[in-house]
């Protein structure tokens, strides 16, 4: 057994050409946010401190759909999601439609450790935080100016616009209803001891319906964690909420005694629609499995026997 973390900022139709200007920023995140995780896990932080500490980093970066990057209804506002989840416990905290909150997943992590409940959403959300003293800021805060020209471009196609895909004529024909945004951010870890952990956080959809409630804070879907594995899930959240892709990876590997690999590429592979999910997942042994289904997905590992790794898109 050794510790291992994996972390992921969206899965999708990444095209192969996508400007350095785009590309760059990420991975350089990515390594960096990584190793932040690397040097929590070798310190001996819990892995549930860890997954926290490496999405609160993903959600302060620009670059990805979540926190600070977070992307825009269709009335221009932003509502945030989150979720966080223990494996040895199943303790799990959730959030969605807040509005102030510098960093949803610690808010998700309060509701877990300080309510009697899971899950809380929009204003309940919004004065649970207050309550608790979490760093709050103006709405304004979140609305960068690549966000407002994604959703430029979203209403001018009449359409949810995928985040890392290129502008479309609205009279496309191809135009795919219903398309989930990606760029959603997560992080799974499993210490020395077989310890796991899992937490996700993100913006949504561009030109989502105020109010919608994507897969990223429904435990089981695009989050979950127990003793078999912990799983952040990313893609098209109404196509990962239908397969309750998280709980059938680890479902998967306790009924049917596959390895984490074998379990998650099945579910990714066989069950979910293709072109629409991603996922990150370490097992208690530290194995770590990053299938995706889509052109590409922004994701990065290292493990205790030196192995590392940030990649975008699927070895030629």
């Amino acid at each position: 057994m050794g510790w291992a973390i994996a972390l992921h900022g969206g899965a999708g139709d990444i095209p192969v050409n996508i400007p350095a200007e785009r590309r760059e920023p990420r991975e350089a995140a990515l390594r960096r946010i990584l190793q932040i995780g690397v040097s929590a896990l070798t310190a001996k932080c819990s892995p549930l401190d860890v997954v926290e500490l490496v999405v609160r980093e993903l959600e302060n970066c620009p670059h990805f759909n979540a926190g600070k990057g977070s992307v825009l209804t269709m009335n221009g506002t932003v509502e945030m999601e989150a979720c966080i989840m223990d494996g040895n416990s199943k303790k799990c905290g959730a959030v969605s439609g807040v509005t102030t909150v510098v960093n949803p997943i610690s808010l998700a992590r309060q509701i877990m450790e300080k309510t009697p409940h899971i899950y809380l959403a929009f204003d309940g959300a919004e004065a649970f935080a207050r309550e608790q003293g979490l760093e709050t800021v103006d709405k304004s805060h979140f609305i960068t100016p690549e966000n407002i020209e994604r959703l430029k471009q979203a209403k001018e196609a009449n359409r949810v616009q995928q985040d890392y895909t290129q502008p479309i004529k609205p009279e496309d024909p191809n135009e795919l209803d219903g398309d989930s945004k990606l760029g959603t951010v997560g992080c799974v870890a499993v210490d020395g001891l077989g310890n796991l952990a899992a937490a996700t956080s993100t913006g949504g959809l561009v030109n989502k319906m105020a109010g919608r409630i994507g897969d990223t804070p429904i435990i089981g879907a695009g989050t979950y964690a127990n003793k078999f594995c912990a799983v952040s899930a990313t893609g098209r959240g109404e196509a990962i909420i239908r397969e309750t892709v998280a709980r059938e990876v680890a479902a998967v590997m306790e009924y049917k005694g596959l390895g984490l690999k074998e379990a998650a590429a099945y579910i990714v592979d066989e069950v979910t629609p293709k072109g629409t999910t991603g996922l990150v997942a370490v097992s208690p042994t530290g194995e770590v499995a990053m299938p995706f289904n889509t052109t590409g997905m922004f994701r990065a590992c290292a493990t205790e026997d030196g192995f590392m790794e940030v990649a975008i898109w699927k070895d030629k």
